[in-house]
């Protein structure tokens, strides 16, 4: 296929084109084009592209095929009506058009740079980006509201949602599980929201976060051996903490015989193992109808024989039914939850467990907390931007109507560098906790010296651990 095929018949005239710039160009301006100039000159070759080609032979061809035809097309266009542009402008113009045609406009370049972890759109003028936990405003716009407003369908409809003024608000994920919401007017005062949750290209590995700073060797040995051996394990943290990739940094350590059973929100999770079954949510359609909820996705994965049930985030009424069944056989189970500590993780859980409707005592659900669950993990976003896993507890049990926790391993924060890097150090409490007879029963045997509170890790101002 080539230039003269992707040509439309109707040379140039389509009824279903959408309301744009009148035809023909006139744009004669031999100044420098400022940035709302370039933004009309683009919006116009674009409507002028769409009716020209035939988009669905576009989106066929080769990667390689489509980078050599596009120049020709846009330079076709630019000829008919010639627009002081220089090379460099050219050259943006093109790229920019195929974003659009092909993309998500001007998120492209944006979701292609591999050190930028959140994306937030503001309003189509205002775009931050999030490197290395510290925020940063781009150079990135959109040409209006409309536009942005487009992206936003475009990158929704893809996973079958829909948002409008009924709807408007709306949890998605892109092609490489980023996660996305969107929340426009009426709800949003100035136009359209939009914020990005990157996920790497390559999911972070264990040995990643212990370069990081994250965790310890020694804090691996015990989370992995606890994977192995079959515990309960929820990850608390505050948003941005890294408790998804952490969560899916420990199911790296599920044995690969073993059936996986996925249920989240909006799907994040990159479990490499082959036999995985991911679920998501459904939301209601126009009429209300046709919800389907964490809890409908738990109840069903019991019929669905799994040997590890991964609750991606524990939100409401799901947390009953995950916790009975942790009680009922499903051991191994990992879930996590918002909270600021491993102690306000609980009493969270416990309020989401009352939003099951149930009638039960206090003391009920802290035994059913107490019994299922075995560590709490609980991840942190300092305030130079790192992520640090700081508390490692396990729940030994209940004393009258409190449940009870030791904790294992900490991170103690010493102060602030001269860059704003967190100062701080690793250390176990000495503490050998309970379950290393279960590990026993797996045939893991942990050193001893991994809880000697002695050995200390300080984070130095570069991150790196000393």
């Amino acid at each position: 296929m080539g230039l003269k095929d992707l040509l439309s018949k109707t040379n140039g005239t389509n009824g279903n084109r959408p309301e744009g710039p009148h035809w023909p160009m006139q744009i004669r301006d031999p100044q420098i084009i400022e940035e709302n100039s370039y933004q009309e000159i683009k919006a116009k070759v674009h409507y002028k592209l769409i009716d020209m080609v035939d988009l669905d032979g576009l989106k066929q061809m080769l990667n390689g095929q489509r980078v050599a035809e596009l120049p020709r097309l846009i330079e076709q266009i630019l000829q008919t009506d010639p627009v002081p542009l220089n090379f460099n402008e050219r050259q943006r113009l093109v790229d920019e058009i195929q974003h659009e045609l092909l993309g998500f406009g001007p998120l492209e370049p944006l979701l292609k740079d591999p050190t930028i972890s959140d994306i937030l759109v503001n309003n189509y003028r205002s775009v931050y980006i999030e490197r290395e936990g510290r925020l940063e405003k781009s150079n990135t716009r959109f040409k209006d509201d409309a536009h942005l407003l487009t992206i936003i369908n475009k990158i929704v409809s893809r996973v079958g949602r829909r948002i409008d003024e009924s709807s408007p608000m709306v949890d998605a994920r892109l092609p490489d599980g980023s996660r996305v919401n969107a929340i426009i007017p009426p709800l949003a005062l100035d136009g359209p929201v939009l914020s990005i949750r990157r996920f790497a290209v390559k999911p972070l590995k264990m040995t990643d976060l212990i370069r990081l700073g994250t965790i310890t060797p020694e804090m691996e040995q015990l989370l992995g051996a606890a994977v192995q051996a079959k515990l309960n394990i929820l990850i608390s943290g505050g948003t941005g903490a890294g408790k998804t990739t952490l969560l899916n940094v420990l199911s790296g350590f599920i044995p690969d015989a073993e059936r996986i059973v996925t249920i989240e929100d909006a799907a994040e999770l990159q479990l490499q193992q082959q036999h995985v079954i991911r679920l998501e949510t459904r939301p209601p359609n126009l009429e209300g109808h046709g919800m389907i909820s964490q809890r409908d996705l738990l109840r069903n994965s019991l019929r669905m024989r799994p040997d590890r049930i991964i609750l991606g985030e524990v939100r409401g009424q799901e947390a009953l039914d995950m916790l009975q069944a942790m009680n009922t056989g499903h051991d191994g189970s990992l879930a996590t939850i918002h909270a600021n500590s491993s102690r306000d993780a609980l009493d969270r859980l416990e309020t989401t467990i009352s939003m099951a409707g149930l009638k039960m005592s206090d003391r009920a659900m802290r035994r059913q907390i107490s019994s299922a669950l075995n560590i709490v993990i609980q991840a942190a976003r300092l305030s130079d931007g790192s992520r640090k896993v700081i508390s490692v507890s396990e729940i030994t049990g209940m004393e009258g109507e409190i449940i009870t926790m030791q904790e294992i391993f900490l991170f103690e924060q010493l102060g602030i560098a001269e860059k704003g890097r967190v100062k701080g150090r690793f250390r176990a409490t000495g503490i050998r906790p309970r379950f290393l007879q279960r590990f026993k029963a797996f045939g893991i045997d942990l050193p001893s010296s991994i809880f000697d509170p002695d050995r200390i890790y300080s984070v130095a101002q570069d991150g790196d651990k000393r």
